[in-house]
């Protein structure tokens, strides 16, 4: 199988085995998204290591090798997005599995086992009608300042949503129209979220707009907005009146 096919595969079987873990294990809550963390990402380091083995990885579950950084082509992944949301039998988590080449997201499959729903960079859902009122995504539990401001300016819904996968994914199906994050985040949170909604015509970058680039010896890549193309120029100009304001 080709690269995305092999993205897609690890990405549904890892999803499968963490429907059938919540299902039959006992484990509840917190343990329940360590038991998560743990044999999915076993599965997906086994599955690429078999596969790939001449690509590098990076994973969150993993310890941070740089030596990966002198590889052209690494694989970034996220077993479970969303362990909370997942421990509490919620359906707003997804595993992520994205390439990375020359620090470009060149691929990328997100599964959303909890919908039975996997999106990927080889086959863009097609753009919905937005509604007349936009509909910002944020955190259930940490809304960033940004959006929220960002969100009145514009007028829009405040949508609470789960993982990050979660939420770039409810912009690429056209269930809400920006995410907008500043709370921080790393590579393997957004690199296959920012695969699929590049593939479906999205635009993608840092919060003041610059692009997005992976496999950096520190992976702390803090801040994304995923949001139509027309809607980006009035986005990133709220964001830079609100930052230049604080």
């Amino acid at each position: 199988m080709n690269d995305v096919e092999l993205a897609i595969h690890i990405a549904e079987r890892a999803g499968g085995m963490l429907l059938d873990l919540r299902e039959t294990s006992g484990f509840e809550g917190k343990a329940l998204g360590v038991e998560g963390d743990r044999i999915a990402n076993a599965f997906i380091m086994e599955t690429l290591r078999r596969e790939r083995p001449d690509d590098a990885i990076l994973s969150e579950e993993e310890v941070n090798d740089t030596a990966r950084c002198s590889v052209e082509r690494v694989w970034i992944v996220d077993p479970l997005d969303g362990t909370r949301e997942y421990g509490e039998g919620r359906t707003d988590w997804a595993v992520h599995v994205a390439m990375a080449v020359g620090g470009e997201a060149t691929l990328g499959a997100v599964a959303l086992p909890g919908l039975g729903l996997t999106l990927d960079s080889a086959r863009p859902m097609p753009p919905k009608p937005r509604p007349a009122t936009l509909r910002m995504l944020v955190s259930r539990t940490r809304p960033a300042a940004e959006a929220m401001d960002v969100a009145q300016k514009l007028g829009a819904e405040l949508v609470p949503m789960g993982s990050a996968g979660a939420k770039a994914m409810a912009v690429v199906r056209g269930e809400a129209d920006i995410y907008l994050h500043s709370g921080g985040q790393y590579e393997w949170d957004n690199c296959a979220p920012v695969a699929v909604a590049r593939a479906a015509g999205l635009h993608c970058s840092r919060i003041d707009g610059s692009p997005l680039s992976y496999n950096h010896a520190n992976p702390w890549l803090p801040d994304l907005l995923i949001c139509p193309a027309d809607l980006a120029e009035e986005v990133l100009r709220l964001v830079g009146s609100a930052s230049a304001a604080a």
